[in-house]
């Protein structure tokens, strides 16, 4: 069976992206609509090695799409995403719009496949906070394993997951330094060449962000509302690949090597591991991979049943694009070929 998908801010690094995930995993499209605001009616974007044409958001009628994958900010989904429902379409989305909603189920498919389910009472499903993602990814075997108790992460988040403007300022703040012209942030509050920003997102009465409360509400609505996090969520002047120290504290006594073991077998993930200079995953080397990378996995001693890792993945990928398709599949797998 094939489907007719809407690609909602197809003009977006992450609609680039969720197009050429549709392709490259061959999903099964009967028909694909790039769809962006009207400015952007027109131009062009690739699927596989056909172009699209891109059409206007605002005169699209959903009736007859099957899927809508939707990544075009929180104001666009809360306007738009009931209305794609509505007419039929199950709507995937990327934004924080709907993540936190009760009746709406907060998915990644190597986590709590079995939410999807949760679907039919609004007819979307959204995808998590990037940072979010990657990291359940690599707890949810060791939670079934050791049972989770308390999570303390640090990101070092690329300037991708802000958006093109962010990765333009990047290159061009490089570039102003090198060769002595001034540097003005726009995008960002502070100079993000050749520095880092612990600030994503808008503060918080409590002094967090809104990057941080994510990781902590959307873990535990994903994994375990049992579960304890703190996250500190920084800016670093990297172009693509989100990596995070991830310290973790267990109910259940857990070694290094029998938490290694687990996530080689786990879904989803790869263990790169050697104890030697080089032996670890690193930003550059994650892009275009659809793996969560996990490396450093040691005992901490400053806790019972204590355990340290470092955590890098494709931001673009697993916490966008490819999340958002790999739900599609599932929806196609389990539920949509029985509706049909």
């Amino acid at each position: 069976m094939a489907y007719k998908v809407a690609v909602v801010g197809a003009t977006g690094v992450v609609g680039h992206e969720m197009l050429n995930i549709l392709s490259e995993r061959g999903f099964p499209v009967k028909e694909v609509v790039a769809l962006a605001s009207r400015r952007s009616v027109g131009r062009e974007v690739s699927f596989g090695d056909r172009t699209l044409k891109v059409k206007a958001l605002e005169d699209f009628d959903f009736t007859g799409t099957d899927i809508a994958l939707f990544s075009a900010g929180g104001s666009v989904a809360k306007e738009w995403a009931p209305m794609a429902a509505a007419a039929g379409a199950v709507v995937i989305d990327n934004s924080s719009a709907w993540r936190m909603d009760p009746d709406v189920p907060l998915v990644v498919p190597e986590c709590n496949p079995d939410a999807i389910a949760g679907y039919t009472k609004r007819g979307i499903i959204a995808n998590p906070n990037c940072s979010t993602a990657q990291m359940v990814v690599a707890l949810k075997p060791l939670h079934d394993f050791a049972t989770i108790r308390r999570v303390v992460v640090c990101t070092y988040q690329s300037t991708s997951g802000a958006g093109n403007e962010a990765m333009d300022e990047l290159f061009n703040q490089t570039k102003a330094i090198y060769v002595n012209d001034p540097v003005e942030p726009k995008k960002f509050t502070k100079q993000i060449a050749f520095n880092v920003i612990p600030h994503i997102d808008v503060f918080m009465d409590d002094g967090s962000t809104k990057e941080e409360w994510k990781m902590v509400v959307e873990t535990k609505k994903i994994l375990d509302p049992r579960i304890k996090v703190v996250a500190t969520c920084v800016r670093v002047p990297v172009f693509v690949g989100h990596s995070e120290a991830v310290h973790i504290e267990f109910e259940k006594p857990i070694t290094a090597d029998e938490a290694r073991d687990i996530l080689r077998e786990a879904p989803g993930i790869m263990v790169q591991d050697k104890r030697e200079p080089g032996g670890y995953m690193t930003p550059v080397e994650c892009v275009g991979d659809y793996a969560t990378f996990v490396s450093r996995i040691r005992e901490d001693s400053t806790v019972e049943n204590g355990l340290a890792m470092w955590v890098v993945s494709d931001n673009l990928r697993k916490g966008a694009a490819l999340n958002a398709v790999q739900i599609a599949e599932s929806l196609c797998a389990r539920f949509l070929k029985k509706a049909a």
